[in-house]
């Protein structure tokens, strides 16, 4: 008996061990997508590192570190990634470009670095739709030189944790590149080379299958340093290079005819989850309003609506009722009434419409054709200025028509003049000839 305890002891830990392994070690996830190939976390681990845009663009196009393994036009050879800036004062927009052919272009990914009002700066590195999948964002999760006490206001970078939503924010300005940028030195950066012309230290090489590439890079999807979140923080300066996005037709039809499928060698991997989306305010509110609502109980309100109900009795209702009813008395009306009639005589009714009738007189009925003389005079003012006018317009107009037939007359005079003189000398060139 003691013997099959401890074997069933150690079958439930053999495979409580192998079930951790597997999560430390973690399995082979894959989107199913090109950007399959390009690990933006290892990206943005050597945006951190780097100190020039020209030093980042070299690290992510090394054999060495093997980050980049795209093959976009699927002619069995990694492609060179160019980099190029855009540069908006309170932001950059940091595109990762390939040369697909000598005419068409594909963006990659875009690194912005966004400073808020208070000077302090947030990065984020979001994959393009065509190769990643909408939403797919990468930015740092916990900062190499976290402080250990937030207040602290040193040269390091401080880390600000929302615990309520996991809303983790940090700040980078202690990264030198992200320094660089902000600083009066910096001038845009747009990479010289594209298709056809590549730098000395570049050499095209055979991309590496899917399920080895994520063996060299697997480690940094387990990395607390960064993590994927599914939400831009800053939409704004987003809108900004969307409106300067560049897309291929050659990668839409690889995708489409399933070209970039081969990197799998027909294994099928996981999808990796989904990240939890930023909460709504809608839904901020109502969890700040459910605690408020659970203070009235039911109990307590059904309390409330019986006591005031009691307060209020039908019986004291009738006995007001009866109570004003009995301090107005029928006779007290009719005796209101005939007094209210004596006081008004039908004698004194007569004598004062008569002085009423007396007020309007015949002579102020007359007053009506009066506004119409007046419209008359107006009309014929009217009509005086528009003659005015219009013997104005055609003594100018026969002025003008005198005038101009004048300066004719004149012009055919002097061009009669003109004949007769060049006649004149011809006549007496010709006698001399003669």
């Amino acid at each position: 008996m003691n013997k099959l305890v401890l074997t069933v002891l150690l079958l439930i830990t053999g495979f409580s061990s192998i079930s951790l392994f597997s999560q430390i070690s973690g399995e082979a996830e894959a989107l199913g997508l090109p950007g399959d190939n390009l690990n933006l976390y290892a990206v943005l681990n050597v945006f951190q590192d780097s100190e020039t845009l020209e030093e980042f663009e070299r690290a992510i196009n090394s054999r060495a570190t093997n980050i980049n393994n795209l093959d976009l036009n699927n002619d069995s050879q990694v492609d060179y990634i160019s980099v190029l800036s855009y540069d908006q004062g309170q932001f950059h927009s940091i595109v990762l470009r390939v040369a697909v052919s000598s005419s068409e272009y594909q963006d990659v990914a875009v690194i912005e670095v966004s400073k808020n009002n208070s000077g302090r700066v947030i990065v984020q590195v979001i994959g393009d739709e065509a190769l990643y999948g909408r939403d797919y964002i990468v930015e740092p999760s916990y900062s190499r030189a976290e402080t250990p006490n937030p207040a602290y206001t040193g040269n390091r970078t401080v880390v600000v944790r929302d615990y309520n939503y996991a809303n983790t924010v940090v700040y980078v300005d202690s990264w030198p590149l992200v320094a660089y940028l902000f600083s009066p030195v910096f001038s845009v950066y747009i990479s010289p080379w594209h298709w056809g012309y590549y730098p000395i230290y570049y050499f095209p090489w055979t991309p590496l299958r899917y399920y080895n590439y994520w063996g060299i890079h697997s480690h940094y999807y387990r990395s607390p340093y960064y993590r994927r979140i599914a939400y831009v923080r800053y939409p704004s300066h987003h809108s900004y290079y969307q409106r300067r996005r560049t897309t291929s037709r050659i990668v839409e039809r690889n995708r489409r005819d399933g070209r970039y499928g081969s990197t799998y060698e027909g294994r099928v991997f996981s999808r990796p989850a989904t990240p939890v989306s930023r909460p709504s305010r809608r839904e901020i509110r109502r969890e700040n309003s459910a605690p408020s609502r659970q203070q009235v109980r039911p109990s307590a309100r059904q309390q409330n609506i019986e006591s005031t109900r009691q307060r209020v009795q039908p019986s004291t209702r009738q006995q007001n009722i009866e109570s004003t009813r009995q301090r107005v008395q029928p006779s007290t009306r009719q005796q209101n009434i005939e007094s209210t009639r004596q006081r008004v005589q039908p004698s004194t009714r007569r004598q004062n419409k008569q002085p009423t009738r007396q007020r309007v007189r015949p002579s102020t009925r007359q007053q009506p054709p009066r506004s119409g003389n007046r419209t008359s005079t107006r009309q014929q003012k009217r009509k005086s200025i528009k003659s005015q006018t219009r013997e104005s317009n055609r003594q100018q107009a026969r002025a003008t028509r005198s005038a101009t037939r004048q300066t004719n007359r004149q012009i055919r005079q002097s061009a009669r003049e003109v004949r007769r003189s060049n006649r004149s000398e011809i006549q007496k060139v010709v006698d001399k000839n003669l």
